[in-house]
């Protein structure tokens, strides 16, 4: 994050979901106010220049995007049936869950969380593409080199003494590894039932070549954008990291898993690449 300034990856991962919703079918997540959401300036760009988006880096990143995103939804859908009612979208940039999803009413609040030059911006967008903000929405701005999760979530009105689901998408990766720990113990410390849905990546050592250029090449990307890269993890290391920190009933997916379970069979070749994996773990003590 450059401080005063929305994130600039947060642009990117929206851009990328309009360019699902107007360019692939079927739609992994259906998503109407993606397109809206980034404005016609946008869409136009999109439409005049399709190719634009079909390089070997954006189309794996755009699979990864939409796919994580219906992942934290399922997940959310049985977490309602089991009966929780609050929700945390934490570095929530542009994501348009609590505006278009059948599932947000069922819940009593949503709180989104996010840097507050880029809950500004947000606000500037949903209010330029005429979106509503639904009744059971707050925003919780929560500057993290400030103040602590924990205090932020108490602030906005999150009832830490419930369960509460979380979806952390798409930042573990930016931050150093002692924070995602961190985020890991508030959360687990939390009433049992409480549940995260997150990504993580893993290291690049021992992959091969092309793996390696593919991941050094991205890393350098979004570090132009002030948005290095920071941690990675290995499957038993983030295991272990979240058992002992309370949590069980853990799902980690890696990519093969997210392609049979999302892409197979696809016309257009869209599928994961790489090192990401999705996680599901919920608090079990």
């Amino acid at each position: 994050m450059i401080e005063g300034e929305p994130s600039r990856t947060a642009r990117r991962v929206a851009t990328l979901r309009a360019v699902h919703q107007i360019r692939e079918t079927p739609k992994v997540l259906d998503d109407p106010l993606a397109v809206r959401i980034m404005g016609a300036d946008v869409e136009r760009k999109i439409r005049d220049n399709p190719k634009r988006y079909e390089n070997l880096l954006d189309r794996p990143l755009r699979a990864a995007l939409v796919s994580r995103a219906a992942f934290a939804e399922e997940s959310l859908a049985a977490a309602i049936e089991r009966g929780v009612d609050q929700m945390v979208i934490l570095g929530a940039g542009l994501d348009t869950f609590a505006y278009r999803s059948p599932l947000a009413p069922r819940l009593k609040r949503i709180f989104e969380v996010d840097f507050p030059a880029t809950q500004e911006w947000k606000r500037k967008r949903l209010a330029d593409a005429g979106i509503a903000i639904p009744a059971n929405l707050a925003f919780a701005p929560i500057d993290f080199t400030r103040d602590t999760l924990e205090a932020g979530l108490q602030r906005a009105g999150v009832d830490l003494a419930r369960p509460v689901f979380f979806s952390w998408l798409g930042v573990t990766y930016y931050l150093e590894r002692d924070t995602v720990l961190a985020t890991f113990d508030t959360i687990g410390r939390l009433p049992a039932g409480s549940e995260i849905v997150f990504d993580y990546s893993e290291s690049v050592s021992g992959q091969s070549l092309a793996i390696r250029l593919v991941f050094r090449f991205l890393s350098w990307r979004v570090a132009r954008m002030g948005e290095p890269w920071k941690s990675h993890f290995s499957p038993a290391e983030m295991r272990a990291e979240l058992g002992a920190r309370g949590f069980g009933d853990i799902e980690d997916l890696g990519a093969d898993a997210i392609n049979a379970r999302w892409f197979a069979g696809r016309a257009d070749g869209l599928a994961m690449r790489g090192l990401v994996h999705f996680v599901r773990a919920r608090v079990a003590r």
